[in-house]
């Protein structure tokens, strides 16, 4: 009989693609560890950091000001925040009351970290320990392994980009193949910076927030899409 860690396990081996990653497996995975919040997140998929930006996402994304995430880029370590802080100093640092306890740990995909994978609890709620970590580290070196395999899959499926230019319909292939913007810009022969023009205005014409939004509503065929 399985335990719940090893379902897991299995459930990350069968997914086809990373938006599955996403969902519902982040969601299987916060249930089993007890978070209120939880989020695959990739480190291409994160806004420039710049005068726009709100004060407290500029805080939360600065290696000097966080120290969880410092641990995390430095060491490609899973960590909770109890485990580098004195108790309490965390929600201290982070004001919102559903990140009163976080626990990261990494994506890791050819020796680069790639992302992470964050669960959050309430202020109220028991913080993380290190029974959560060792457990993530596993779970980690799973998503890791999944995440390189579909990347390196070719696409299974046609893109329905009527509305994209033959230039975006490049670029929306090789972002449903899980490339970065700074890799598509080497394949293409293009700079990273127009990789993410380009998507910019691809996610206005499709009204997509997301990468992951974006390949899935173009894998869809024509016949769903009008529905």
């Amino acid at each position: 009989m399985q335990t719940p860690l090893q379902e897991l396990f299995h459930a990350i081996a069968q997914v086809q693609d990373e938006t599955e990653l996403r969902q519902p497996i982040m969601a299987q995975a916060g249930a089993y560890f007890v978070a209120n919040r939880w989020k695959l997140w990739l480190i291409d998929d994160l806004p420039p950091i710049d005068e726009k930006m709100p004060t407290l996402m500029k805080r939360a994304l600065s290696l000097d000001y966080n120290p969880v995430l410092r641990y995390l880029v430095q060491r490609h370590a899973a960590v909770h925040d109890e485990a580098i802080l004195p108790p309490g100093i965390w929600q201290r640092i982070c004001p919102r009351a559903d990140h009163g306890h976080v626990l990261v740990g990494p994506i890791v995909s050819h020796g680069k970290l790639v992302g992470g994978i964050a669960f959050t609890r309430h202020k109220g709620d028991l913080a993380f320990n290190s029974e959560h970590l060792t457990d993530l580290s596993a779970l980690c070196l799973h998503f890791s392994t999944r995440l390189e395999t579909l990347r390196s899959k070719p696409i299974a499926f046609e893109l329905n980009c009527a509305r994209l230019t033959p230039r975006e319909t490049e670029i929306a292939e090789w972002v449903a193949r899980g490339l970065t913007n700074k890799e598509i810009g080497a394949a293409l022969w293009i700079t990273e910076n127009s990789v993410k023009q380009a998507l910019k205005r691809m996610f206005r014409k499709l009204e997509v927030s997301s990468r992951a939004e974006m390949v899935a509503q173009l894998s869809m065929s024509p016949k769903k899409m009008a529905v």
